[in-house]
């Protein structure tokens, strides 16, 4: 952007908050773009991959639970971040699982693991009785 010399000697550049567009600093800034899309293409590209890999995979948890088939407490996603990495060898954040992926009944639930910010996987939860 244009702004007066006063307003960018002064304040911009003394703060570190704007740095003189010669084409050398132009330059270093297309580069860092470049990098910055060609990481964030790479990051996309893995989380496919595990998504892909998830979608065929199913997670087992044996619970305490009552006759009704209520589960004592719930399951939610540090338990399951656990069964991931014990399970599939897979390291998940426990935050990037759905929220709304409490579990409060014995059999087959679906939940959601944000990946990255444009890829979501589904997965296979199946939690059985514990005797």
């Amino acid at each position: 952007v244009e702004v007066k010399d006063g307003y960018a000697n002064n304040f911009l550049f003394s703060q570190k908050k704007g740095i003189p567009a010669t084409p050398e600093n132009i330059n270093k800034l297309k580069n860092k773009n470049e990098r910055l899309k060609k990481n964030h293409d790479n990051d996309v590209k893995k989380a496919t991959e595990l998504k892909e890999m998830l979608a065929s995979k199913e997670i087992l948890l044996k619970v305490k639970a009552g006759n009704n088939r209520k589960v004592f407490g719930s399951v939610g996603g540090k338990e399951i971040a656990e069964a991931i990495k014990e399970q599939l060898n897979i390291e998940v954040d426990k935050k990037k699982i759905a929220t709304d992926a409490r579990m409060k009944e014995l059999g087959e639930h679906i939940i959601e693991i944000k990946l990255h910010p444009e890829v979501k996987a589904v997965l296979k939860v199946k939690l059985e009785g514990q005797e």
